[in-house]
């Protein structure tokens, strides 16, 4: 292990910017994320080489602006193909999760979703929120929550979470030499 001791400090993450995903198709994209759940398209980039490699790959890189000024984006290469979901991952693992401001705008979503076509599972309770679960054109499962405990619940809540994960690391650990 190197020694950091002399390196600066980890900087201060301040928020998400974005995630960026494959779509298949831009318009059909931006039809679901601006139309059907309200999200603005806000920017847009056009490029034939990706900057950060050189590498000749023509696409538009288009973003939905989120309330909090972060945002989701997605990647059209032009030939009309979704990313492939990962073959050793369960479908419901892989999601993105956008919040909403109580259960009547969740409510609302879901009824406002299954007017569009569109398959929506839940309301599920996970006691601290509920939300919906649905996928979005290019295959991307995506949640909407809504926060149903207090700051304080979520506050008392977050004070064994380390505890609590390293007695899942040990018992997974125990569960691996078990098997082995």
């Amino acid at each position: 292990m190197p020694d950091t001791s002399s390196l600066p400090p980890p900087a201060k993450v301040l928020q998400l910017h974005h995630c960026a995903y494959r779509a298949r198709d831009a318009e059909e994209t931006r039809h679901f994320y601006e139309d059907i759940l309200g999200l603005p398209l806000y920017h847009l980039i056009q490029n034939d080489h990706v900057p950060s490699t050189g590498e000749y790959c023509p696409y538009t890189h288009f973003f939905f602006r989120l309330q909090d000024g972060s945002f989701i984006a997605f990647f059209d290469l032009g030939d009309d193909t979704a990313a492939l979901p990962s073959p050793n991952t369960p479908a419901w693992v892989n999601h993105i999760a956008f919040s909403v401001e109580n259960i009547q705008a969740l409510e609302d979503s879901k009824q406002r979703l299954e007017a569009h076509g569109i398959e929506v599972l839940g309301i599920t309770d996970h006691r601290i929120f509920k939300s919906i679960y649905f996928f979005d054109p290019n295959g991307i499962r995506l949640e909407l929550s809504a926060q149903v405990a207090t700051a304080e619940q979520m506050h008392r809540e977050s004070q064994n979470v380390r505890d609590q994960l390293d007695a899942w690391t040990a018992l997974k650990r125990e569960r691996h030499q078990h098997r082995g």
